[in-house]
């Protein structure tokens, strides 16, 4: 098992910047690929970035891979998605993931591990 806490959300104005932290406890957090999705009202949940257990390899939704980065500490156990340049469509619940793939997916489904999420309110 994987304990996943995030934490960092918060409310802020249109082309703000939040970095979100995502520290995990139990297994040895480098065996995992580590994952943030999103979720706003009414919306199904989405993949926002994701990373390798190395941290070399990242990938980004599109709407995401010209202001969001995500990276990870493995010695902290921890992994983080900075942001940059918020729009109000970015407003959401914000969640951390880990799975053991190798790579990190795209799919909710290719993760095992959920944390609660943290809420993300952009203003304009």
């Amino acid at each position: 098992q994987v304990q996943l806490v995030e934490s960092g959300g918060g409310l802020l104005q249109v082309g703000g910047s939040l970095r979100l932290s995502c520290a995990a406890s139990g297994r040895t957090f480098s065996w995992y690929a580590m994952g943030w999705f999103r979720q706003a009202p009414g919306k199904e949940r989405e993949f926002v970035a994701g990373i390798d257990r190395s941290g070399r390899t990242t990938y980004y939704a599109e709407s995401a891979k010209d202001r969001f980065r995500i990276s990870r500490d493995n010695a902290k156990n921890t992994a983080y998605l900075q942001m940059n340049s918020l729009k109000p469509e970015d407003t959401a619940v914000y969640y951390c993931a880990a799975g053991g793939r190798i790579l990190p997916g795209r799919g909710a489904d290719e993760y095992e591990f959920w944390g609660q999420g943290t809420q993300v309110t952009v203003s304009s």
